[in-house]
Protein backbone atom coordinates (compact mmCIF):
# COMPACT_ATOMS: atom_id res chain seq x y z
CA UNK A 1 0.00 0.00 0.00
CA UNK A 2 1.08 3.73 -0.85
CA UNK A 3 1.66 5.95 1.84
CA UNK A 4 1.66 9.11 1.73
CA UNK A 5 2.95 11.59 3.98
CA UNK A 6 2.13 15.38 5.11
CA UNK A 7 0.27 17.50 6.66
CA UNK A 8 -3.58 18.39 5.49
CA UNK A 9 -3.27 21.69 5.00
CA UNK A 10 -0.23 22.02 2.55
CA UNK A 11 -0.92 23.52 -0.60
CA UNK A 12 1.62 20.97 -2.71
CA UNK A 13 0.22 17.93 -0.30
CA UNK A 14 -2.95 18.71 -1.69
CA UNK A 15 -1.55 18.89 -5.36
CA UNK A 16 -0.22 15.11 -4.51
CA UNK A 17 -3.44 14.11 -3.32
CA UNK A 18 -5.30 15.52 -6.00
CA UNK A 19 -3.14 13.98 -9.03
CA UNK A 20 -2.87 10.32 -7.23
CA UNK A 21 -6.50 10.79 -7.13
CA UNK A 22 -7.13 11.58 -10.55
CA UNK A 23 -4.83 8.97 -11.66
CA UNK A 24 -6.92 6.10 -9.21
CA UNK A 25 -4.04 5.36 -7.33
CA UNK A 26 -5.25 3.99 -4.07
CA UNK A 27 -3.05 5.33 -1.36
CA UNK A 28 -3.49 5.97 2.37
CA UNK A 29 -2.62 9.61 3.81
CA UNK A 30 -0.66 9.72 7.21
CA UNK A 31 -0.88 13.34 8.59
CA UNK A 32 1.84 14.34 11.24
CA UNK A 33 -0.58 16.39 13.07
CA UNK A 34 -3.75 14.22 13.52
CA UNK A 35 -1.50 10.55 13.37
CA UNK A 36 1.79 11.62 15.18
CA UNK A 37 5.09 10.94 13.97
CA UNK A 38 7.04 8.19 16.09
CA UNK A 39 10.98 8.28 16.17
CA UNK A 40 11.00 4.67 14.63
CA UNK A 41 9.30 6.09 11.49
CA UNK A 42 11.17 9.88 11.31
CA UNK A 43 14.17 7.36 11.89
CA UNK A 44 13.45 5.25 9.42
CA UNK A 45 13.02 8.74 6.96
CA UNK A 46 16.29 10.25 8.08
CA UNK A 47 18.11 6.84 7.18
CA UNK A 48 17.27 6.65 3.46
CA UNK A 49 16.71 10.90 2.67
CA UNK A 50 19.25 12.26 4.61
CA UNK A 51 18.18 14.81 7.84
CA UNK A 52 19.00 17.52 5.69
CA UNK A 53 16.72 16.90 3.04
CA UNK A 54 13.51 16.19 4.98
CA UNK A 55 14.17 19.83 7.28
CA UNK A 56 12.13 22.18 5.03
CA UNK A 57 14.61 25.10 5.64
CA UNK A 58 12.50 27.39 3.19
CA UNK A 59 9.28 27.32 5.38
CA UNK A 60 7.35 29.89 7.30
CA UNK A 61 7.69 27.64 10.67
CA UNK A 62 11.18 27.12 10.18
CA UNK A 63 11.61 31.45 9.97
CA UNK A 64 9.99 31.69 12.63
CA UNK A 65 12.80 29.78 14.57
CA UNK A 66 15.45 32.02 16.44
CA UNK A 67 18.61 32.25 15.04
CA UNK A 68 20.08 30.85 17.99
CA UNK A 69 17.70 27.67 17.64
CA UNK A 70 18.20 27.37 13.74
CA UNK A 71 21.86 27.24 14.38
CA UNK A 72 21.54 24.47 16.99
CA UNK A 73 20.65 21.71 14.27
CA UNK A 74 23.41 20.66 13.18
CA UNK A 75 23.11 16.87 12.70
CA UNK A 76 20.42 14.04 12.46
CA UNK A 77 19.69 13.62 16.04
CA UNK A 78 19.02 17.90 16.91
CA UNK A 79 17.14 17.30 13.94
CA UNK A 80 15.11 14.53 14.47
CA UNK A 81 14.21 16.56 18.09
CA UNK A 82 13.07 19.58 16.30
CA UNK A 83 11.07 17.19 13.28
CA UNK A 84 9.80 15.75 16.59
CA UNK A 85 8.61 18.40 18.23
CA UNK A 86 7.41 20.77 14.91
CA UNK A 87 5.98 18.14 12.49
CA UNK A 88 5.19 21.11 9.85
CA UNK A 89 9.24 21.56 9.60
CA UNK A 90 9.57 18.39 7.81
CA UNK A 91 9.79 18.63 3.81
CA UNK A 92 6.24 17.03 2.37
CA UNK A 93 4.51 15.44 0.95
CA UNK A 94 7.18 12.24 1.09
CA UNK A 95 5.44 9.03 -0.91
CA UNK A 96 6.25 5.27 0.38
CA UNK A 97 5.76 2.17 -0.75
CA UNK A 98 7.33 -1.36 0.08
CA UNK A 99 10.42 -1.77 -2.09
CA UNK A 100 10.49 1.54 -3.45
CA UNK A 101 12.40 4.35 -2.93
CA UNK A 102 11.27 7.29 -1.10
CA UNK A 103 10.17 10.30 -2.77
CA UNK A 104 10.13 13.50 -1.15
CA UNK A 105 8.10 17.05 -2.76
CA UNK A 106 5.79 16.51 -5.64
CA UNK A 107 6.30 16.72 -9.14
CA UNK A 108 3.97 14.79 -11.81
CA UNK A 109 6.69 12.58 -13.71
CA UNK A 110 8.19 11.87 -10.65
CA UNK A 111 4.80 10.42 -9.22
CA UNK A 112 3.90 8.70 -12.48
CA UNK A 113 7.64 7.06 -12.50
CA UNK A 114 6.97 6.05 -8.74
CA UNK A 115 3.60 4.78 -9.21
CA UNK A 116 4.73 3.18 -13.07
CA UNK A 117 7.56 0.98 -10.70
CA UNK A 118 4.65 -0.47 -7.91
Amino acid sequence: MITLYGIKNCDTVKKARRWLEAHGVEYRFHDYRADGLDAGLLNSFIAELGWEALLNTRGTTWRKLDEAHRASIKDAQTAAALMSEMPAIIKRPLLCAPGQPMLLGFNESNYQQFINEV
